[in-house]
């Protein structure tokens, strides 16, 4: 993906200014285009991306401080410099008020337009960082993620070599075992780490507003654009843009998420002119995304260009040896050095089978900790479903053998159906219930031919 070109518009009624600022900022690296006055610039303004606008201030029709006032109210990010042969200190003052960053006399120097231009664009990607700059405080690096176990290991081993690279990331593993954290860390270690590291929930955003989030949109594209916004797209730009829940993307956005990983541009929402950015991707999902291509809800051409580099994370069920080094590390989160856990509660953790992985891990410590009088955490103080936790019987397989597939679709039927029943055949409660998404939970009962037979959401 391209890195893309800083926008100027330049308005101005005097041919020869507009044509001498057009030659100048082109050979100043800049993407130019112009306008005779104020109404034309506003069309421009409602279909184009603009990041700088440098505007006459008496112009026939619609003047300078006009158009200030229109630009702020379409896309209030573009910085507006205005320039004046007839220029006060009151009309100055004026334009400052309604949110112009300079105001130049005439004559000047192009030296002088070269400064400007240079402080005002610098001063708009300063404010692009100060809106991100708490969750860039936050970004941790490969030494927040705690675990010492093999499997750890193997993982750490992994995201070191995924940050040498840019190529796209696919990161796998049940929910709560912390993909975004690695997702961080994995940013954190490349050589995009001074640039923002941007997420999205595609699980979070309603179907419909999904595409005007990842690319943006232009005012009046739909009801409620009230202004022009940049999309999750640009504002990555440079960066890394980590999408988690992959899998609950609808199939006809990923054929633009597809062509922009291929490296065309993208539009706008409601836009006509094309954006090219530098994103490193990194995706997430708890579901195994090759069912889903069987499925034919998730594009293969998709899955292949999200997943040139895999990183799955292991269950916690799987790092015993990291679950008593994570419980004091929240405890100590939580409690600092107040509390403590006795060898029993200890035990009873590592026993757990810790369906939500390390964030249930961390919701029940929080718990405890807020509950818990006695400086000693013991049994009674966990809850329930963790202290009367004991190590699972020994499994044992039929001597004739058994149909594992079939057992866990019959398993999974089974609990459709019961969820069905305790919701009185309501959807959307029923997925609640299982813990899946709506759009999972209705492929499930399609996939058992069962969703006809309850009533609808």
């Amino acid at each position: 993906m391209k890195k893309s070109l800083m926008r100027i518009l330049v308005v101005d009624d005097e041919k020869s200014m507009r044509e001498i600022m057009e030659i100048f900022l082109k050979n100043e690296g800049y993407s130019v285009a112009s306008a005779n006055n104020g109404e034309v610039a506003v069309e421009a303004i409602k279909k184009d991306i603009f990041d700088l606008v440098i505007t006459d201030m008496k112009m026939p029709k619609m003047g300078g401080l006009e158009l200030l006032k229109n630009i702020k109210e379409i896309t209030p990010q573009t910085v507006v410099v205005i320039i004046t042969a007839f220029g006060t200190t009151e009309s100055a003052v004026e334009a400052m008020k309604h949110g112009a960053y300079d105001f130049i006399q005439k004559p000047f120097q192009m030296d002088d337009i070269r400064l400007v231009v240079k402080n005002a664009l610098e001063r708009q990607k300063l404010q692009k960082d100060v809106s991100l700059l708490k969750e860039q405080l936050k970004t941790p690096s490969l030494e927040n993620i705690i675990g010492s176990s093999p499997a750890m290991q193997t993982l750490f081993n992994i995201v070191s070599k995924s940050a040498e690279s840019n190529a796209s990331v696919l990161i796998t593993g049940e929910s709560g075992t912390g993909k975004e954290l690695v997702a961080n860390a994995i940013h954190s270690l490349s050589a995009r780490k001074d640039n923002h590291f941007v997420a999205l929930n595609c699980a979070a955003i309603p179907e419909g507003l999904l595409e005007s989030e990842l690319f943006g949109y232009m005012k009046g594209a739909f009801t409620g654009a009230g202004a022009n916004k940049q999309g999750l797209f640009e504002l990555a730009n440079e960066g890394t843009l980590f999408l988690d829940e992959i899998g609950e993307m609808p199939i006809a956005l990923q054929a633009k998420l597809l062509r922009v990983l291929e490296g065309g541009p993208f539009r706008r929402v409601g836009g006509v002119s094309d954006i090219s950015v530098d994103v490193r991707i990194i995706s997430a999902t708890n579901r195994n995304l090759q069912d889903l291509i069987e499925e034919r809800i998730f594009r293969e051409d998709l899955f292949f260009r999200l997943n040139v580099l895999s990183v799955k994370i292991p269950p916690l069920r799987e790092r015993g040896d990291d679950i008593e080094l994570l419980a004091n590390h929240f405890l100590d989160k939580f409690a600092g050095d107040k509390k403590k856990f006795s060898n029993d509660v200890i035990a009873r953790l590592k026993s757990y089978r810790w369906k939500g992985n390390v964030r249930e891990l961390e919701n029940i410590i929080e718990r405890v900790v807020l509950l818990c009088d006695s400086d000693v955490i013991d049994i009674e103080n966990l809850p329930e479903e963790v202290s009367a936790a004991s190590k699972p019987d020994k499994i044992m397989v039929p001597s004739a053998g058994m149909d594992i597939e079939q057992l866990m679709e019959d398993t999974e039927k089974a609990y459709l159906l019961k969820a069905l029943e305790s919701t009185n055949g309501v959807k959307t409660d029923a997925a609640k219930l299982l813990k899946l998404t709506f759009r999972s939970f209705r492929h499930k009962l399609k996939k058992y031919g069962i969703d006809k037979k309850i009533i609808t959401d």
